[in-house]
C-alpha cells in the first residue's frame, strides 16, 4: 500500500488535516469524506505519530503522511515501449514520452507509464495501489525524466526526499515572448475556482510554489524563448501556471495559453531535462539529463529560422522593377509600394479619401479617384510634396506590416522607392540598393520619353544615389545588361538564403551542445 508524504509549508499553517490531504489527493478523485475516514482509521501521521482527528490544525514544518486504503491493484502489465535510462533493485529512471499518462486515475482510460513499467519491473505489482512506485509525476503532455521506486523502502525514502525538497528538478520550456533574463516566481497555487481541471494563482491561501527560471535563447523574431526552469516545489501544472502568470505561457499549452500561442506547437513545450537526487539505499548522488525529444526540437528549429524582408530601393530608372520581377519569378513574395499607392488613389481608395479630406477636390479625377498627373505637378512645391508624403507614407507602412504578417516565407522583398526617405528602412531587415550610373540611367529614361527636367524633378524628391548606396546592406550593380541584372538579383537571393541557413544552423548547434553538456551551467541560481 502506498503512503503519501508531504512537508507542510508556511501557507499550510492553520489548515485542517483533512482539507490538506484532500487538496493533495484531489487529482486522484478522492473526496473529503473518504480522507476523513482514513484519518479516523489511524492512517494519518503527523511527525511520525498517528493522528486520528480530521480537524487537527496543520503547523508549518510538520511532516505529514497518509496511508490511503485503495482497492488492490488491477494493473495489467503492458509491454509497450519504455525508455529506461537507469535501473537497479531499488529504482528506475525513465525518459517519459509526451502523450503518456503517468498512472491510472478515474478520468484516464488506456495504458499508462505504470502499466508499461509493470511489464519491465515485476516488483512494482507488489507495491499495490493504482500508482505503484510513483513518487512524483509529469503531466501527460510533458516529456522527460522520472524516477520510479521499485521497493517500499525506496518509495518511502524518495517520497521524503521530494517532500523535503532534496531533489533537484530542472525543465526546459518554450514560452511566448521574451521574459527577463532570470527570475523567481513564488505565487501560491490552488484549484481554479470554477474550472476544477485547472490550477490558478491563489488570490488567498493556496499552496506555496516556487519556480526559478533563466532565459537561454530567444527566437530571431522575438516571438518565443527557451527557458530553463528549476522547481523547488512540485505543484500540479506549476511551471505552466507560473509562466502564464508572468505573461509568457508555454507554446502549445491548450489549457493556459491563448489560442494563438496554443496553436504554435503540437503539445505544451515542456521537457523534464535534468534530475538529481540521492540514492535511497546507498546515499550516493545520482544525476541524469536527457535532451528534448524530436517534436520539441522541431518546434525549436522552426523558431530558429531567420526570416528576412529585403527592402529594395534605388533612384528612378535604376532597375528596381527588373530586380523585383526576377525575385518574384523565383517564387519570393513581393511587396510593391507603387502598387499600394496606386490602389489607394483609385476611386474609393484610402489614399483618395485622405487627400480629398485635406485638399477637397483639387486633385480629384472627373470619374473619381486621384488625378496623378495633376498631383505630381502640384508636388513641385516642396511644402505641398512634404504634406502629401506625410499623409501617404503611413498607408505604405501599414500595408507593409500587413504584408509581412501574411507571409511566413524565409525571404520576402519590399520594393519601396522612398524606403529610406520615408523612414521605412527600419520596417525591413536588409536594405538593397540598385545602383545604375547616372549616364546609363538617364539614357534609359530618355528612351521611355522622360525629359531631363522630369528626371531632375523626381531625383530631387529622393536621396542621391551615393547616399542610398551608403545606407544599403547590399548593392546590386546595374551598369550592364538587363540579363546581367537578373543574374545579380538571383545571386542576391542566394547570398541571403545562405546567410539565413548558416545562422539557423549555428543557433541549433549551440542549443544541441547545451542539451548534451548541461553540466556547463551554473546551478546555483
Amino acid at each position: 500500500m502506498q503512503e503519501f508524504v508531504e512537508r507542510a509549508q508556511a501557507a499550510d499553517g492553520g489548515q485542517r488535516l483533512d482539507a490538506f490531504w484532500q487538496g493533495i489527493l484531489d487529482e486522484e478523485g478522492v473526496t473529503r469524506s473518504r480522507v476523513q475516514a482514513w484519518i479516523r482509521d489511524g492512517r494519518a501521521r503527523v511527525d511520525g505519530r498517528v493522528c486520528a482527528k480530521p480537524a487537527t490544525k496543520v503547523l508549518p514544518g510538520q511532516v505529514l503522511s497518509l496511508l490511503p486504503e485503495f482497492p488492490d491493484s488491477d494493473i495489467v502489465p503492458d509491454d509497450g515501449p519504455l525508455c529506461v535510462l537507469y535501473a537497479d533493485e531499488h529504482l528506475a529512471v525513465l525518459d517519459k514520452e509526451a502523450g503518456l499518462t503517468v498512472h491510472p486515475a478515474p478520468s484516464v482510460t488506456g495504458t499508462t507509464l505504470v502499466h508499461r513499467a509493470a511489464a519491465h519491473f515485476p516488483s512494482l505489482s507488489a507495491l499495490g495501489g493504482q500508482r505503484p512506485g510513483v513518487v512524483h509525476r509529469l503531466d501527460k503532455d510533458t516529456s522527460g525524466l522520472m524516477v520510479l521506486a521499485l521497493s517500499e523502502p525506496a518509495r518511502l525514502a524518495l517520497s521524503e526526499s521530494f517532500a523535503s525538497r532534496d531533489v533537484s528538478k530542472e525543465y526546459l520550456a518554450l514560452v511566448a515572448g521574451v521574459p527577463p533574463s532570470s527570475g523567481v516566481v513564488t505565487l501560491p497555487l490552488d484549484r481554479h475556482p470554477s474550472i476544477k481541471t485547472r490550477m490558478a494563482v491563489a488570490e488567498r491561501g493556496g499552496r506555496p510554489a516556487e519556480s526559478r527560471y533563466r532565459l537561454l535563447w530567444t527566437a530571431p523574431d522575438r516571438s518565443a524563448s527557451l527557458v530553463r526552469v528549476r522547481i523547488l516545489t512540485g505543484r500540479t501544472h506549476q511551471i505552466r501556471v507560473h509562466m502564464t502568470a508572468l505573461g509568457h505561457p508555454l507554446l502549445g499549452d491548450a489549457v493556459y495559453a491563448d489560442r494563438k500561442t496554443a496553436a504554435r506547437a503540437p503539445r505544451q513545450m515542456l521537457h523534464a531535462w535534468r534530475l538529481r537526487f540521492r540514492h535511497p539505499a546507498g546515499g550516493e548522488e545520482l544525476s541524469f539529463s536527457v535532451p528534448p525529444p524530436d517534436d520539441f526540437l522541431h518546434v525549436l528549429h522552426e523558431l530558429s529560422r531567420q526570416r528576412v524582408c529585403i527592402g529594395l530601393t534605388g533612384a528612378v530608372g535604376s532597375g528596381k522593377s527588373t530586380v523585383r520581377a526576377a525575385v518574384e519569378e523565383a517564387g519570393v513574395p513581393v511587396f510593391c509600394a507603387d502598387r499600394v499607392v496606386a490602389g489607394s488613389y483609385a476611386r474609393g481608395g484610402e489614399g483618395c479619401a485622405i487627400l480629398e479630406h485635406h485638399f477637397g477636390k483639387r486633385f480629384s479625377a472627373p470619374g473619381g479617384g486621384i488625378d496623378k498627373d495633376r498631383l505630381r505637378e502640384a508636388m513641385q512645391d516642396p511644402s505641398l510634396r512634404r504634406e502629401v508624403e506625410r499623409l501617404v507614407h503611413p498607408l505604405v507602412r501599414h500595408a507593409l506590416a500587413e504584408f509581412r504578417a501574411r507571409h511566413d516565407e524565409d525571404v520576402t522583398l519590399a520594393e519601396i522607392p522612398l524606403l529610406c526617405e520615408a523612414g521605412l528602412a527600419g520596417e525591413t531587415d536588409l536594405v538593397a540598393t540598385v545602383f545604375c550610373p547616372d549616364g546609363v540611367r538617364h539614357e534609359r529614361l530618355h528612351g521611355r520619353g522622360w525629359s531631363e527636367e522630369r528626371i531632375a524633378e523626381i531625383d530631387s524628391w529622393q536621396w542621391s544615389q551615393a547616399r542610398k548606396v551608403r545606407a544599403a546592406h547590399l548593392v546590386i550593380d546595374n551598369s550592364g545588361s538587363l540579363d546581367e541584372l537578373r543574374t545579380r538579383a538571383g545571386a542576391m537571393l542566394g547570398v541571403v538564403l545562405g546567410m539565413l541557413r548558416a545562422r539557423s544552423e549555428r543557433d541549433m548547434e549551440t542549443l544541441r551542445d547545451l542539451f548534451e553538456h548541461p553540466d556547463t551551467f551554473d546551478e546555483t541560481d
